[in-house]
């Protein structure tokens, strides 16, 4: 799964690496421990790609409380397309979600070690998601929500966890994105092969404090080193 992740990268950086203007009045504070139920942003298609921000944790159309969506903050790729939460949003509200690193946890001598998954060079990458718009009063403003997509982890993150988010090829994006595209079998395509090994060499895995257990500490503690007892890659 994918419950904790940062995004520490700058709202103008981002723009240059996944190709869309920001708004000249908004910013994106460095954020250390993004947990469920938070805003997380991204990008959705609008006649091209947009930025947007959404609620962690999807909520779909016909649902009668908001906190169904706490259940729903990752979605399999296996099971995407059968899915009632998740089908009719595979088909039309695709979206990709920013990370320049999450975190996983792995139990050595019975205390889970929290570890951080990041790229060697901390650039940014993309999750694969699926958006909700959802509203039970019309008086009320609608709840953007989402849902990151997991699949069975490659050689490298297995040993760790057994399931990994879907990371997004640059080149996918756009069909990705877009609610046109023709060819959901090759969409679904992306998201049953995860990252390949080769590419997963240029991430670190690093072992943080259990300090980023608590949802409440944000600081940039939540990724500094600490010893382990073994190499994991």
């Amino acid at each position: 799964m994918c419950g904790r992740f940062t995004l520490r990268t700058p709202l103008h950086q981002l723009g240059d690496e996944f190709l869309f203007h920001p708004s000249e009045d908004l910013s994106l504070p460095p954020r250390f421990n993004i947990a469920p139920s938070q805003l997380i942003a991204g990008l959705k298609w609008d006649s091209g790609r947009k930025f947007s921000q959404f609620q962690w944790g999807l909520i779909p159309s016909w649902a009668k409380e908001p906190s169904v969506g706490y259940k729903m903050i990752n979605c399999r790729s296996e099971t995407i397309r059968e899915k009632p939460s998740f089908r009719d949003a595979y088909k039309k509200r695709r979206c990709a979600l920013f990370s320049d690193g999450y975190y996983e946890w792995q139990k050595v001598d019975g205390v889970k070690q929290p570890i951080f998954f990041h790229r060697e060079d901390n650039k940014p990458f993309a999750f694969a998601g699926l958006w909700e718009r959802w509203q039970q009063d019309p008086e009320q403003p609608a709840i953007e929500s989402t849902t990151i997509i997991t699949t069975a982890s490659n050689h490298i993150t297995e040993t760790i966890h057994h399931r990994m988010p879907v990371i997004l090829s640059s080149d996918d994006l756009d069909d990705w994105l877009d609610p046109g595209y023709p060819d959901l079998d090759h969409l679904h395509s992306l998201l049953t092969h995860p990252i390949d090994d080769n590419q997963m060499t240029t991430f670190n895995s690093t072992a943080v404090s259990t300090y980023v257990n608590n949802v409440r500490n944000t600081g940039s503690e939540c990724i500094e080193p600490v010893a382990r007892q073994q190499d994991l890659f």
